[in-house]
C-alpha cells in the first residue's frame, strides 16, 4: 500500500519503472483527444469542481488514463471526498502513475500523472480515508470508465 512517505520520496527522489512508455507528438495529441481533455492532460488544466462526468458514477470498473488506455484505479477504491473530483484511495499498481512536487498557486502539492504517458490526472493530498489517508483528486476527463460486465 502506498504511503504519503513514499509518494513524496516518488516526487523527489524519481518515480516507480512504468511497464510501457507511450509518447506522441502535441500534434497526435490534439487530433486524439477532444479540446477539454487536450487542455487538462496534455496543459495540464483542471475542471470546474462538480463537472465532470465521472464525479458521481460508481459503476464496477476500472478507470483507464483517456489518452493511453492504462488501467489507473479500480472502482473499489473510489470514495466520496466532498471535493467535486472523482476521488480515489490507492493507484491499481504502484507504478502506474508518477508523482511530480507542484508549486503553482502559491502552494505545494503532488501532481500526479499516468506514468506511461505523461498526462495530468490531477493530485493526491495526504487527507484521505483509512488505512492509507490518500486522496487521489482526479480530473474526469483523463479518464475512461472500463465498465465490469
Amino acid at each position: 500500500m502506498l504511503t504519503w512517505k513514499k509518494i513524496i520520496n516518488f516526487s523527489v527522489k524519481g518515480n516507480p519503472i512504468p511497464d510501457k512508455r507511450v509518447e506522441k507528438t502535441e500534434t497526435e495529441w490534439q487530433a486524439q483527444l477532444t479540446p477539454e481533455q487536450f487542455r487538462i492532460t496534455r496543459l495540464k488544466g483542471t475542471e470546474r469542481p462538480h463537472s465532470g462526468a465521472l464525479c458521481s458514477i460508481h459503476e464496477a470498473g476500472k478507470y483507464n488514463c483517456v489518452c493511453c488506455n492504462t488501467p489507473l484505479f479500480d472502482s473499489t477504491i473510489k470514495f466520496e471526498s466532498g471535493t467535486g473530483w472523482p476521488s480515489f484511495t490507492q493507484p491499481i499498481k504502484e507504478n502506474a502513475i508518477k508523482y511530480e512536487r507542484d508549486t503553482a498557486f502559491g502552494m505545494v502539492r503532488v501532481e500526479v500523472m499516468c506514468n506511461t504517458c505523461d498526462a495530468h490526472l490531477g493530485h493526491v493530498f495526504p487527507d484521505g480515508p483509512e488505512p492509507s489517508g490518500l486522496r487521489y483528486c482526479i480530473n474526469s476527463e483523463s479518464m475512461q470508465l472500463e465498465k465490469v460486465s
